[in-house]
């Protein structure tokens, strides 16, 4: 269903996300994802540049290798288009994430090897949302199954609520019907 019609507007920011997985020939797993930004009207930071339309600000990239239990093993990162020429001075502190899974903790993470000034917020941003990513890409066989646990995405929206239809459906172990409501 579509968004409903817009009041009037113009375009000012575009800012484009895409994520890549891909299956390695040596048992490895490549996520890699990459980030641009761009104005519609002109755009100044005193000092730094201007922009035009359609001109890059922020052009990042990250690529980052995990294995079949999440755990990267390497990361590389371009940040081809930046605002400040400080700015690229936040790819080295991106190798700190080597060794940390992306499961339970992934944020957490993140936020302890980069946070505020230790690198640069749309890297972390990118850096979010690769696990998802990571999730996407990897077949289910690669988390390693435990029967007594249910698998990592279970309660964590609504369709797979462990009281709705598609836990039934899919993962009836773990199914645990809505309590029953009280009779008025």
């Amino acid at each position: 269903m579509p968004l409903p019609p817009p009041a009037p507007r113009a375009p000012q920011h575009t800012r484009t996300t895409v994520f890549r997985g891909y299956r390695r020939d040596d048992g490895l797993w490549d996520i890699e994802g990459e980030l641009l930004d761009t104005k519609s009207v002109p755009f100044e930071i005193p000092g730094d540049g201007v922009w035009q339309p359609g001109e890059a600000i922020h052009g990042l990239k990250i690529r980052v290798t995990i294995d079949p239990a999440f755990t990267v093993r390497d990361i590389a990162v371009s940040m081809d288009d930046v605002p400040h020429p400080e700015c690229p001075q936040a790819q080295a502190p991106m190798r700190r994430m080597i060794g940390a899974t992306m499961g339970p903790g992934w944020r957490k993470a993140i936020e302890t090897h980069l946070g505020g000034v230790q690198g640069c917020a749309h890297l972390r941003e990118l850096l979010f949302n690769m696990a998802t990513a990571a999730y996407q890409t990897l077949p289910d066989e690669a988390e390693p199954a435990d029967p007594a646990r249910p698998p990592h995405h279970l309660g964590k929206c609504l369709a797979w609520d462990f009281a709705g239809p598609v836990v039934a459906r899919h993962h009836p172990m773990f199914f645990r019907p809505p309590a029953a409501k009280p009779a008025a």
